[in-house]
């Protein structure tokens, strides 16, 4: 049922009591953002949550910035850098006035320990990898870092803005253990670790001696002095909690209230073009039916796509017409080209030119197979509308679509398995590279590469597009890479979410960044005017 804003206020007397977290407005000094969902630590190098990352950027700096277009890499905790000829020698040299939220200067020294705990196999990193082939990190000085890899990365600037790459306090770390971001995280960011109270509260305060942010804001200091991040899972409340003053700010906007809140003259609302978040359908390509190219092709004619996205985002997401976004580094228009359109009859005509007749409830089949095949994903509004609006699509031109949510405790679990035939899923990504690289090389097989990928061609490629010393043979291989996964409609593409920060009336200087997700990113800019 469609639900609208004014619903969602009309529901506050209900749910406004049910937390005494609602009771009172935010007080002074105190920015209270809302949020969905918790992280289960807060750890750079073991979380992948973009709930742990939009903490974790507060509390602590990577190496480089990324600017709010989304390619552009700035100085960070490095104020500046050289690359050898070879590409596999980076030179960082480190601001030399950076302290801890406990007053301990930061050297060369917690750089080196920072990466080689990281890519550690002890650490059993999940995000390891996106370190790059690491030969050595080591301290050439007490502010200088030799990064040295075995072979070119081209990617590694933009992977070392990511939060993964934060760097950490030894002795925070050796001190706590596996409570490391559970109970503590001592950081060099704008905001220390206060206190946490899992699925309620985050709660930072300003980090007095911090004056080394990013140059891409105007303030390089943090400008308020206490943040509180609030779990509140229900959407209706997050909304009523934004506009009765007792919460400031939030990207969590359910798709069905952002045109409504962008009227609300309480509220203003910033949004980021360059927001790469999307939504996609993969087929595992070695599993019956789908291992079938023109299935796949005439899924990809068969749903209405923008009237889908519609539907269900209400104009906060864009139907994704290609593998990546426009705005994205390495982004291939011709690959864009050959991602097929809505086209039933079409769809239609290559299952019949194909051999897959139509049986008598409809569903096709081809030498005694059934045109059906199941999906997985995670269970929640977005993805059950969607799946249902494709299953609906899918029947019509006589393809048969088995849905399998489940719920986010074990999803993941069954999105590891080869149980299922096809799945759905969102997911961020900083570059085309970054994306493919992660999707589409048959060394990420089964997981992250859920596909069952794996071509020769497109591995040289991914290859290439990753250790190619001159810019434009990388963007040439990505480029091709982009092509040969268009033509084999590896993928039915689906989404590309909006993003999109709602702050109160109190708020000044909100502006959605959006890197891996996050939102606030560090929030530098952001004020209270009471």
């Amino acid at each position: 049922m469609k639900k609208t804003l004014a619903a969602a206020m009309l529901s506050l007397a209900a749910v406004a009591p049910v937390a005494d977290a609602l009771a009172q407005a935010a007080p002074r000094d105190t920015l209270v953002v809302l949020r969905e969902y918790d992280a289960d630590r807060y750890d750079p190098a073991r979380s992948t949550a973009r709930s742990a990352g939009e903490v974790i950027y507060m509390m602590s700096d990577t190496l480089v910035s990324l600017d709010f277009d989304q390619k552009t890499v700035r100085p960070g905790l490095a104020e500046s850098w050289t690359v050898s000829p070879d590409g596999k020698l980076y030179t960082f040299k480190l601001r030399q006035d950076v302290t801890f939220c406990d007053g301990k200067k930061m050297t060369a020294a917690d750089v080196v320990y920072t990466i080689n705990r990281w890519i550690a196999p002890e650490t059993r990193s999940p995000v390891r990898w996106r370190a790059g082939p690491v030969k050595e990190v080591r301290a050439v000085d007490p502010y200088t870092v030799e990064y040295e890899l075995t072979e070119p990365y081209g990617e590694l600037l933009y992977q070392l803005t990511l939060f993964f790459a934060s760097i950490v306090d030894k002795d925070n770390v050796e001190k706590l253990g596996a409570n490391f971001g559970v109970q503590g995280f001592n950081g060099t960011g704008p905001y220390c670790w206060a206190s946490w109270t899992p699925r309620q509260d985050m709660v930072l305060t300003r980090h007095p001696n911090y004056t080394w942010g990013p140059p891409i804001y105007q303030n390089r200091t943090p400008q308020i002095g206490r943040v509180i991040w609030r779990i509140i899972p229900e959407a209706n409340t997050r909304l009523a909690a934004l506009q009765t003053g007792q919460g400031d700010i939030t990207q969590y906007i359910p798709p069905f209230a952002v045109a409504q809140l962008q009227r609300v003259p309480t509220v203003k609302v910033a949004t980021q073009p360059n927001y790469f978040w999307d939504f996609f359908l993969g087929f595992k390509v070695d599993k019956p039916v789908v291992d079938d190219p023109v299935i796949r092709r005439a899924v990809n004619m068969a749903i209405n796509r923008e009237a889908m996205v519609k539907a269900v985002f209400f104009g906060a997401a864009q139907p994704a017409d290609a593998y990546v976004n426009p705005n994205t580094l390495g982004y291939d228009a011709e690959a864009a080209k050959l991602v097929p359109g809505f086209d039933p009859e079409a769809a239609k005509k290559l299952l019949d030119q194909a051999g897959w007749v139509p049986g008598p409830d409809g569903i096709r089949f081809k030498d005694g197979e059934r045109a059906s095949f199941n999906v997985y994903g995670i269970q929640n509004a977005e993805w059950r509308r969607l799946t249902e609006a494709m299953q609906a699509d899918l029947r019509r031109v006589g393809i048969e679509l088995r849905i399998q949510l489940w719920d986010a405790t074990v999803a993941w679990g069954k999105l590891a398995t080869q149980e299922f035939d096809s799945f759905v899923m969102s997911y961020p990504y900083i570059s085309a590279t970054d994306g493919f690289a992660l999707y589409f090389d048959g060394a990420n097989r089964p997981t992250p590469n859920r596909m069952n990928w794996n071509d020769q061609r497109t591995n040289e490629l991914l290859a290439t597009a990753k250790t190619a010393l001159a810019p434009e043979a990388r963007a040439a291989a990505i480029g091709e890479a982009q092509r040969i996964i268009a033509q084999n409609n590896v993928w039915f593409p689906i989404a590309r979410e909006n993003l999109y920060v709602a702050s109160s009336q109190r708020v000044e200087g909100a502006r959605a960044h959006g890197i891996y997700g996050a939102g606030l990113y560090k929030g530098l800019d952001l004020r209270l005017t009471r």
